[in-house]
C-alpha cells in the first residue's frame, strides 16, 4: 500500500521561496494535517534542492560534524550505518529543526489533547529543548543514515528519553532514478484487537515524510484510540542510499 498522491505536498512554484523557512512555510499544512490524521504519515514535497542533499550526503565521509556512529549489524538494528550529528549542528540541519517544530507543534499538542495527553508542547523549539535539558536529555539527535546494496532498517521507536516529541521527519539524500532501487521507507500501525497495517512512503530526492515517532490518536466507533506506530526502511537492491532524520528531542 502505497501513501495517497494526495499526501504528497509540492512548494508553490509561482511563490520561489528560497530560504528553508520560507520553503516550509509554502507546505499545505492543512494536507500535511489531514494525511496524518487519515493515514499516519505525509510528505513534504521536495524541500531540498539537488545541492543541499549532495551537500549533507557528503558529510557522512567526515567524523567531524558528528558526536556518534552507529552499525546496526552489531545491535541487531538491521543493515546499514547511521552517524548523530555533534552540537553545533550544520546551520541546514539546525533551520530544518527549528522551522519545523512550531507547525508539527500544532499537530502534536493537537494529538496530546484527543489523547488525554496532559503533555504541551511549546512554540519555539529552543523552548523545548531546554526542557529536555533540564531532564537529562542533552544529546542532539538529527542524524545520517547510509545504506548499501542488502541492507535495511529494522522496524523502530526513535525514543530516547522522558521528554518525546511525538513526531519527527526522514528526508530522502539520494535520487531513487539514479542511485539505489530498493529500500523504501515503511510505516507499520499496530491497531488494538486488529492486524497490523502497513504503509510504503516511495520518495522523491530531497523530499521529507512526517511520521509518529511512538503512537498517534485514531477515531473509532467508540472514541478516540491509541495505535503504536514503527518504521523502518526495506532492502536495498543496488545502489547507496542516504537520509537526514530530524528529531526533534534530545538524547540521554
Amino acid at each position: 500500500m502505497s501513501t495517497p498522491s494526495a499526501a504528497r505536498r509540492r512548494v508553490a512554484a509561482d511563490a520561489a521561496p528560497n530560504t528553508i523557512g520560507e520553503r516550509i512555510a509554502a507546505i499545505a499544512w492543512d494536507g500535511v494535517a489531514h494525511d496524518l490524521d487519515t493515514y499516519g504519515c505525509a510528505t513534504t514535497g521536495p524541500l531540498l534542492d539537488r545541492d543541499e542533499c549532495e551537500q549533507l550526503a557528503a558529510m557522512y565521509a567526515s567524523d567531524e560534524p558528528f558526536r556518534s556512529r552507529v552499525i546496526m549489524a552489531r545491535h541487531g538494528f538491521g543493515r546499514g550505518e547511521y552517524k548523530y550529528f555533534a552540537y553545533p549542528l550544520p546551520p541546514l540541519v539546525a533551520s530544518l529543526r527549528e522551522c519545523l517544530y512550531p507547525r508539527l507543534a500544532l499537530i502534536a499538542n493537537r494529538w496530546n489533547d484527543a489523547l488525554g495527553i496532559a503533555t504541551r508542547f511549546p512554540s519555539r523549539h529552543k523552548d523545548f529543548v531546554a526542557r529536555c535539558r533540564a531532564a537529562g536529555q542533552t544529546k542532539p539527535t538529527p542524524l545520517i543514515l547510509q545504506y548499501g546494496s542488502g541492507d535495511y532498517n529494522c522496524l523502530h521507536q526513535d525514543v530516547y528519553g522522558e521528554n518525546v516529541f511525538p513526531l519527527q521527519v526522514a528526508f530522502l539524500l539520494s535520487d531513487p532514478a539514479h542511485d539505489f532501487a530498493g529500500g523504501e521507507f515503511v510505516l507499520t500501525e499496530q491497531r488494538p484487537r486488529m492486524q497490523s497495517r502497513a504503509e510504503f512512503v516511495p520518495l522523491r530526492h530531497g523530499e521529507g515524510v512526517i511520521f509518529p515517532v511512538r503512537h498517534r490518536p485514531v477515531q473509532g466507533t467508540k472514541g478516540v484510540y491509541r495505535v503504536n506506530m514503527r518504521h523502518g526502511v526495506s532492502r536495498l537492491k543496488s545502489g547507496r542510499r542516504h537520509t537526514l532524520g530530524i528529531i526533534f528531542h534530545d538524547a540521554e
